[in-house]
Formats: C-alpha cells, structure tokens, sequence
C-alpha cells in the first residue's frame, strides 16, 4: 500500500468514504443498533485504518491532524463509524509507542495490512469516568499473565481483532498498586462479553462490557514497562483520544451548519416567494452558527498541530478541543433543529441522530467538566489529577 504523504489526501479519502458507503449506512445503522462493518472495512481498504502505524511496517505514520481530519469527514454521516474508527487508531498509536518485534510482527504489520482491528478498553464500572484507575487485576503467573476484572463501554466491543487493556496488580520489579497497559486478543478463552449495546445516541459504536475471568496472556502481550500505564494514558492515550473525539463532534458541528444553511438557503415561503434565510433573524443566527463552528474548528487544528510538533501549549489546546467540540456540537445540532423547523425535528432524520449522538461528548471520560478543569489546572501548573 502506498504511503500517505499529506494531511489533506486523507481527508479526499474519509470525504469520499464518508459521503458513499457511510451516509449510505448510517439511518439503518441508528435505526437497528448495528455495528458500522461496511464502513470500517472501506475505510481499512481505503489504507485508513494504518494511519499511525510506523512507516517501515507499511503504515502511514501519521499523527494527530490526520486523526481529527479522518473523524471529521466520517464524523458528519456518523459518529457512531466516526468513533469505531478513532478508537482503533488510538489504540493502534498505543501499541506502537514502545512496540517490542514481536508486537509490530503480531499486531501492527497486520494493521498496515489491512487485517487486523484493534480497540481501547480502559473504563470500568467502578471507577468511573477516572479511566487513569485501573481495578482490573493482573498477575503473574510462569511465562504468562492472568487477568481478572470487568472492562465497559468498549467501543467496537465484540468485533475488534485485539483490545488494549490498562490493569493493576503485582509485577516483577513493580511492586504493588503497579498499573500497566497489555494487549489481549479477541477470543481469549475467559473473555465474556455482556449484554448488546443500546443507547440513546451513538447506537452504533458497539460500547459493549466484558468479563475477564482468569483470562491467560503471554507475558510478551505487555506494553512497554510494568508501571508504564499512566505514562500511556497522557502521553499517548490522551492526545490520540481527545482529538479523535474532538474530530468526531467537530464532524457533527460542520454537518449542523450545513444542514441548517441548506435548508434556509433552498427553501422559499410559498405566499411571499422569499427566501427563508432572508428573514434577518434567520440569518443572524445561521452567522452566529458558523462562528461558533470555525472557532471550535480553529482551536481543534490548533491543537492537533501544536501536539504532531510537541509545542509547548499543546496540552491546553488538546484538553480545550474535546471541551469545545462536545458544547459546540450539541449547541449547533440544536441550533440547526430549530432552523430547520418541523423537518428538522422528523424522528429518523439527520438532525434527530447528529443531536442524540452529540449529546454523548459530554458523558464520554474525560467528560467536559474535567476537562475544563485539568485545563484550569494546567493553567495553575498544578498536576492534571
């Protein structure tokens, strides 16, 4: 596969996707529940899905501005793909930060391939939306690992290839209350996976729960050191994360605007002959839906190029993207409700599924008030937690 050589031939490639084989599948997706598997399969042979696998292996070796990029265009026919793509590419960007030979052989040559779909799995039940606190056990055991505990709302949850799990528990040279990130591949016997996903929104992503129960892993499935999971977690992890999601909800607000523009724009009152969007109130806010748009948009890209060239106020604007990008897209989809009056508001129209999935930012770890407030944190030069 030939290498990606610019941001924006990434986009030509979601962009096309997005608006055939995605828009195509997203009402039925939202409809049923389903998991995006066309989708996710054109994207793969689109040479999407290899973004951030390194160059000599066959992938595109990318970074953050590819991520929002990609998410953006799938984003604005469905988030729901949108995510499911994202969390593979974090996923993938997590293994191979530190990737040993055997994982680039196992894990990330067939992701460049275009064979193998990977996924995070790090919140769990009990602790929450505090995703950084594993309670998932691992020990050691001979030339394998044992894994006990509960993983949820795992996106791609039962069709990934291999999920990144973050544990906690006794290692060698790590001592107790030691957290450490591992691989484990789909089907490993004592994986049982829960119930269907069912959501308001993001029907689907797939977010489904399993149980590791006794679970066996070869002890060379372990990412980089013992103790390195809270390094992965903010060095990798939450810069891929945030600016997939932000690209995501980013994708929502771009549509909202659309929508409502095309709508005001191309209809006319029937008794009068005028255009809708001539009414001055309609343009003003039709005006003031972009501006919050472009600058959501602004901050996002700003942070994205400031983390692929590691300046120094990357972190604000990566921790301000998701923020923005999860209050801009529930504000415009709404927005664009409004404007677009009664067929705006049909129960299997595209706002209908823009606003319901828009709505899941706010509850996705790191939600928006914590990220609001690392940033205000940051800004102290206080520690994010």
């Amino acid at each position: 596969m030939k290498a990606i050589e610019r941001v924006e031939d990434v986009r030509g490639r979601a962009r096309e996707i997005a608006t055939s084989v995605v828009a195509e599948d997203s009402a039925k997706e939202d409809r049923e529940g389903a998991w995006p598997e066309r989708s996710l399969r054109a994207l793969t042979d689109a040479g999407l899905t290899a973004l951030h696998v390194p160059r000599e292996l066959g992938g595109h070796g990318l970074g953050l501005e590819a991520l929002v990029v990609a998410c953006e265009e799938i984003g604005r026919e469905s988030p729901s793909a949108a995510i499911c793509f994202g969390m593979h590419c974090v996923a993938t960007a997590v293994i191979a930060a530190k990737a040993t030979d055997h994982q680039r052989e196992r894990y990330l040559e067939p992701i460049a391939a275009g064979e193998h779909l990977t996924t995070l799995a790090l919140s769990e039940p009990g602790t929450g939306s505090h995703f950084w606190i594993p309670e998932t056990q691992i020990e050691p055991d001979g030339d394998e690992h044992i894994l006990r505990g509960t993983k949820s709302f795992i996106t791609n949850g039962g069709h990934a290839d291999s999920y990144v799990l973050s544990v906690a528990g006794v290692e060698a040279g790590g001592g107790e209350g030691t957290f450490s990130c591992v691989v484990v591949d789909a089907g490993s016997e004592g994986m049982e996976w829960q119930e269907e996903w069912v959501g308001f929104g993001m029907r689907g992503n797939s977010s489904r729960a399993v149980e590791l129960r006794d679970v066996r892993l070869p002890r060379e499935n372990l990412l980089g050191e013992p103790g390195d999971q809270l390094w992965y977690t903010f060095e990798v992890v939450t810069p891929f994360f945030l600016s997939a999601m932000a690209g995501t909800y980013l994708g929502v607000a771009v549509e909202a605007v659309e929508v409502a523009r095309d709508h005001v724009g191309g209809r006319r009152h029937s008794h009068t002959g005028e255009l809708i969007g001539s009414d001055p109130v309609v343009g003003l806010r039709l005006g003031e839906m972009w501006l919050e748009m472009e600058r959501t948009r602004q901050l996002i890209y700003k942070g994205a190029r400031a983390g692929d060239v590691q300046e120094g106020d990357a972190l604000l604007a990566i921790l301000g993207a998701k923020a923005a990008a999860a209050d801009s897209s529930v504000l415009l989809a709404n927005e664009a409700m409004t404007l677009s009056g009664g067929r705006g508001y049909a129960e299997q129209g595209k706002l209908t599924r823009l606003l319901r999935d828009a709505r899941a930012s706010h509850v996705m770890a790191p939600t928006t008030d914590q990220l609001k407030q690392w940033i205000g944190r940051a800004l102290l030069g206080l520690p994010l937690v």
